[in-house]
């Protein structure tokens, strides 16, 4: 299997934009009907998003098979969808499809053959992990709002209690599915270490355009009934009593996943008396953005062994740290650390580019990147590219 044709050849169909998602699903539902109720009414952003991730995983299978934990997460999640192993070979066959029609003469018997290998490598992983999860844990999980508060105009804190045991790890994403927005299944990140109650915290804002994220946080309320989908993600986790100091990196709501994790070592702190060194830096556009100061500046003040620091970029006049988040954590002591970097793909990206730049190892950088979500993929892998060949 040549995995550089592969990326070569997924490379050149992208070029063809709007185009290569749209004569996917066309195809699709043409030849499978059925299966056009799995999908949301309106397919904007569905559209590009899931063929996008769909070529560059299979694209990048060589990466893949040397860590499979993802796909395998991912194929659990997908139960929620009522995916089955028919559907992944329907899926196959439109992506080879439209692989054909964009390539023209160069889709070759070869590049065929290495792209069905490659296609096979993911669904194996993604079917098997499906399989082996469907007696021990449910398709989706119902979960009742406990609470709303809505901080700003376009930040709201939810709390849902599942019906059922829904175990996760500080650190994981989960995604809902929201009563106003049927079909469109969002990420979002447990913002609290699990409870014995079971209730997760999750932390919203809105996006320009986002469907989901609009909805929730303009009319969810308590007693709405929401369902989520199994845990995914391990790159912001890190394992119990792991004694490597960390630097958090957070940009908005990419707070959320960093204070469930250091819930979980102020409870190892509070039980054993033993913490790693954390320094956390906050980034926000303006101050009133900084939702979660009262907490954070408490625990700062109560905890030996935690640091923070609010970055604020837009306001010129804030009296406190002003600029790029990432730019003030490259400026921090790196050493013997591993950094955990979350929020939008822009700032992610900057701040990789930022560390590594510093001297800080790319294998000591911790960030979470959704295949589904291939654009923060790409822009987080460039900026490491870009770090190692300014060295």
């Amino acid at each position: 299997m040549d995995s550089f044709a592969l990326q070569r050849s997924w490379d050149r169909v992208t070029k063809h934009g709007h185009a290569v998602p749209l004569y996917f699903y066309s195809h699709v539902f043409v030849s499978h009907p059925e299966v056009r109720s799995m999908f949301p009414l309106s397919m904007s952003g569905q559209r590009d998003k899931f063929v996008s991730a769909l070529g560059r995983v299979v694209s990048h299978v060589d990466q893949i098979e040397q860590d499979a934990t993802f796909l395998a997460h991912l194929g659990r999640d997908h139960r929620k969808y009522a995916v089955i192993t028919e559907h992944y070979n329907a899926v196959g066959a439109s992506l080879f499809a439209t692989l054909k029609h964009f390539l023209g003469d160069d889709w070759t018997e070869e590049l065929a053959a290495d792209w069905a290998e490659a296609y096979q490598v993911i669904a194996r992983i993604m079917v098997e992990a499906a399989d082996t999860s469907t007696e021990s844990t449910p398709d989706w999980w119902e979960a009742d709002v406990v609470s709303v508060e809505r901080k700003m105009m376009d930040l709201t804190l939810v709390r849902v209690q599942p019906r059922r045991e829904l175990a996760y790890v500080p650190g994981q994403s989960l995604s809902m599915e929201i009563p106003e927005r049927p079909r469109l299944w969002r990420y979002f990140s447990p913002a609290n270490a699990p409870r014995e109650d079971g209730s997760i915290d999750l932390h919203v804002q809105k996006i320009d355009g986002g469907q989901v994220s609009s909805a929730l946080v303009r009319s969810l309320k308590v007693g709405d009934e929401v369902k989520l989908g199994a845990p995914v993600g391990d790159r912001l986790t890190r394992k119990p009593q792991d004694p490597t100091d960390l630097l958090m990196v957070a940009g908005g709501t990419g707070l959320a996943p960093l204070r469930a994790v250091l819930e979980e070592i102020d409870r190892e702190w509070q039980r054993y008396g033993a913490a790693p060194r954390v320094h956390l830096l906050h980034g926000v556009r303006m101050p009133w953005h900084l939702y979660d100061r009262p907490l954070l500046r408490d625990l700062a003040k109560s905890r030996p062994w935690f640091d923070y620091t609010e970055v604020v970029s837009d306001d010129t006049s804030y009296p406190g740290t002003r600029g790029k988040v990432g730019t003030h954590a490259a400026r921090q002591h790196l050493g013997g650390r591993t950094a955990m970097v979350c929020g939008g793909p822009q700032m992610v990206a900057h701040t990789l580019e930022q560390l590594t730049a510093a001297g800080m190892a790319p294998e000591d950088i911790k960030y979470e990147h959704f295949y589904y979500a291939a654009g923060s993929e790409h822009s987080a892998e460039a900026a490491l590219s870009r770090s190692g060949d300014n060295k």
